[in-house]
């Protein structure tokens, strides 16, 4: 049986970019579903059909087809260039039977992008921005901003090609690598309107330049990386990295008791991580290096370190970490249920926050927390003991060599308990401790 549902690829010079097979399907079509640009650049081939316009009723266009199919009425659906490549092929290709759709692809715009650079294209990762307008980018911004995937591809890749929307434009990208402190870092080529009378290509121009103009829409990004990509150390992160307040020994997690607790958080590329007490920011910004597919969320609230971990986060250059100013719970409820969550400090609320955070805990996640105190400790065990969580407990007392003289001596650290705790009847990991 033939398919009644054709997604096919056009490109902005309309019919003249559609092979002979795709123009008859359009043509023959009974319904015709598609963006108000490309129904409008198709309007003559379109004729009688009856069309849709999917603009803002994405949700819809699968009931569109389904009516047309029970009908046995043909439909064809519009989208710009591949439809496989962000675009609407891949969703219509989870909602019907794979006999009942044909996808007839074109040249994307950004192969067309490349073509008119001559730069190969096989190294480059491809990237979209064509989502809900966010506004600008803000340091710190959470996942649902549609441009934090494309900054997180910046972090990791030297050659990257950008699907823009009129709101997440070439400029607001250049704008956002100015915040981040990636201005210097990359240098940006625009394609505007290709296959239009009005094409413009640029060359490679600085991102200050791209950051002060404006561009035809629609349009394509090209990011080329003009310095050598980071390699930063992941795991174990010198203390002096971060600013830190200095009474005696210094505000901060040392390097051993952090290295330990991050691995009892048992962190994976994707982890979520909440960091209460973040003190100068040290755990949670390791967690991001860790955790480079998922987000930390951190939040500290002695004004004092606001400073501090506002800076570290620039320093170290990571995306996926979102800070803010209060008092947990305070922001809690509006944070994604954690994979892991650490508690460096607790505001005297602890017995509320590990009940809390036991409770958003996601399967197999864990709650680590670091104690100097006896009596933190001991509220920390007696609470895990009512909750019926399954808990452990270790002591972290390290040694630091000192110059004396001309010689070396050990200078101790101050002695800290890594109390590490996961939900009641949690299988524990190999070589935990039973209680």
């Amino acid at each position: 049986m033939t398919a009644l549902c054709s997604i096919i690829g056009v490109l902005d010079d309309g019919a003249s970019s559609l092979s002979q097979e795709a123009l008859q399907l359009v043509r023959s079509a009974k319904h015709v579903i598609a963006g108000s640009r490309l129904l409008a650049t198709l309007v003559d081939d379109i004729g009688q059909a009856q069309s849709y316009d999917l603009t803002g009723h994405l949700s819809q266009v699968p009931g569109w087809i389904s009516a047309a199919i029970n009908n046995n009425e043909a439909v064809a659906v519009l989208a710009s260039g591949d439809p496989l490549c962000h675009g609407i092929a891949g969703f219509l290709a989870k909602k019907f039977a794979p006999e009942q759709l044909r996808i007839l692809p074109n040249l994307t715009s950004i192969q067309l992008a490349f073509a008119e650079l001559k730069l190969p294209w096989q190294s480059a990762t491809i990237a979209s921005v064509h989502s809900q307008d966010a506004g600008e980018w803000v340091r710190g911004a959470s996942p649902q901003h549609g441009m934090y995937a494309l900054l997180q591809q910046c972090r990791q890749h030297a050659l990257l090609a950008v699907l823009t929307s009129p709101e997440n434009n070439p400029a607001r990208i250049a704008r956002m690598l100015q915040t981040e402190g990636l201005a210097d870092d990359f240098d940006i080529a625009v394609a505007q309107a290709l296959r239009q009378p009005g094409q413009i290509v640029s060359g490679f121009l600085s991102v200050a330049n791209v950051a002060a103009d404006e561009y035809i829409d629609p349009n394509v990004v090209i990011l080329k990386r003009k310095t050598a990509l980071p390699a930063p150390v992941l795991f174990g992160v010198s203390d002096d990295s971060f600013r830190q307040r200095k009474p005696e020994k210094g505000l901060i997690t040392k390097r051993e008791v952090r290295t330990v607790s991050l691995a009892r958080m048992q962190l994976t590329r994707s982890s979520v991580v909440w960091d209460i007490g973040a003190g100068s920011g040290s755990v949670g910004l390791e967690a991001a290096r860790l955790c480079p597919d998922g987000h930390v969320y951190a939040i500290e609230k002695n004004i004092d370190d606001i400073a501090n971990v506002e800076h570290n986060h620039a320093v170290l250059s990571v995306s996926n970490y979102s800070f803010v100013h209060g008092k947990a719970p305070q922001h809690l409820d509006s944070w994604p249920d954690p994979d892991a969550v650490f508690i460096g400090g607790s505001g005297g609320e602890l017995a509320e926050l590990i009940a809390l955070c036991l409770n958003r805990l996601k399967p197999n996640g864990w709650l680590v927390m670091n104690f100097v105190t006896l009596e933190n400790m001991s509220t920390a065990v007696e609470t895990l003991k009512q909750l019926g969580a399954n808990w452990d407990a270790c002591q972290i007392q390290a040694s630091r060599s000192s110059p004396i003289l001309d010689m070396h001596r050990l200078q101790a650290e101050n002695p800290v308990w890594i109390v590490s705790a996961t939900h009641p009847l949690q299988p524990k990991t190999c070589g935990q401790d039973e209680q």
